[in-house]
């Protein structure tokens, strides 16, 4: 189990420890944080349980405890961490997953339970899971539209998909045929493949054969960087497209040349230096990005720190006025802390700028994106 107490310093260390305090005292609040730190999925999970570092220790006078778990990317790993946060820890606020499928496991679990849910990824927010959870990535079709309109900018008409063979696969490809087709692109081919692959040859080749004006990849993490590179590898000149789940240094990284003319859909916190002053995710962009990279290396900054950074800048808002609803540990506090997030409003964070909603669980507008490509081995913005 990690352990991560911000009650008195940020401890990241993989010790095996006994079963956690029946009862979580009045004095602390405790949040779990289930992450993918291992597997296929780890360069999401990683920069978030990262992030944690530079997160209050305290809140409102009260000090924050916080306990991460991997969960590898499983669902099932996922359910089991939340369930222990639930009925060992209790836990007045739980965050995770990483990617999609285990994040919908997570937010389950929360709102069986009644405790608020920040989930770290895209995840569909259905009927069942909307009263507890909220978001904290840009939804699809923010970060979905500003790619087709760069598409039809460039006169694409026809596009081919490779996404994962997964839920999150699935968003992106609805995704497209609800806004880009109608705004005159047709799909010519669709492609799938699973997170731990290591070969898109196949798929590839298939999809240069179709010769599509442009390709988007539904893909995230480290794992985005393979369909790039194989198609650039199999002779495809054409435009390729990535989603916000491949924003990050790791990506160039692993891309190599590859990656160069890439566009991809972002988060602000990607680039805060070229963002107006008067946008309110600079300055929480510039402090991640500052801290982080203080710590872990120039150009290591990553979206995805983001997405855990964000959540207790959100928390900073709305615990303050959850305290006056009850204390940490009952379910006064956790009511109160689900009501102030509908209440409290520009929420600002590295980001976007959050206004929960009943109805809008991930409550951002066109302020949480940005489009960029690589040039020279670097994100810069796209025209």
């Amino acid at each position: 189990m990690n352990k991560f107490y911000l009650s008195a310093a940020v401890v990241a260390a993989s010790l095996t420890l006994p079963a956690l305090p029946a009862m979580a005292q009045a004095n602390e609040i405790v949040i779990g944080i289930t992450v993918t730190t291992t597997g296929p999925a780890a360069a999401l999970g990683i920069p978030e349980r990262n992030a944690l570092e530079f997160v209050p220790k305290e809140i409102g006078g009260v000090p924050i405890k916080v306990i991460t778990l991997d969960d590898g990317g499983d669902p099932t790993a996922a359910t089991t961490n939340a369930r222990r946060f639930v009925t060992e820890s209790k836990a007045d606020i739980i965050m995770g997953s990483s990617t999609t499928p285990p994040t919908v496991a997570v937010s389950t679990v929360a709102n069986e339970a009644g405790i608020p849910h920040f989930g770290l990824a895209p995840f569909p927010i259905t009927p069942e899971r909307a009263k507890w959870s909220v978001a904290m990535p840009q939804p699809i079709p923010i970060m979905g539209k500003v790619l087709y309109e760069h598409m039809k900018a460039n006169k694409v008409k026809t596009v081919g998909y490779i996404g994962y063979s997964d839920s999150y696969g699935d968003l992106w490809f609805n995704d497209f045929k609800k806004q880009g087709v109608p705004m005159g692109m047709t799909v010519a081919t669709e492609e799938r493949f699973a997170r731990p692959d290591t070969s898109v040859a196949g798929q590839a080749l298939k999809l240069v054969a179709a010769n599509p004006d442009a390709i988007l990849i539904g893909a995230s993490g480290t794992a985005a960087a393979l369909p790039q590179t194989t198609l650039r590898e199999r002779g495809y000149k054409g435009l390729i497209y990535q989603t916000h789940g491949a924003a990050s240094m790791d990506f160039i990284r692993i891309a190599g040349k590859a990656a160069e003319g890439v566009i991809m859909a972002s988060g602000p916190v990607m680039s805060p230096e070229t963002q107006a002053d008067s946008a309110l995710t600079k300055k929480p962009g510039l402090a991640l990005n500052a801290a982080y990279e203080a710590k872990y290396g120039p150009n290591s900054r990553s979206q995805f720190a983001g997405h855990s950074y964000d959540a207790f800048e959100i928390l900073k808002r709305v615990i303050p006025v959850a305290l006056k609803a009850g204390k940490p540990g009952t379910a006064e506090f956790r009511e109160g802390i689900r009501k102030a997030l509908l209440s409290e409003k520009d929420m600002a964070a590295s980001q976007g700028v959050y206004n929960f909603t009943e109805t809008d669980r991930y409550g951002l507008d066109d302020r949480s994106r940005i489009i960029l490509t690589v040039k020279d081995g670097k994100y810069v913005p796209a025209k």
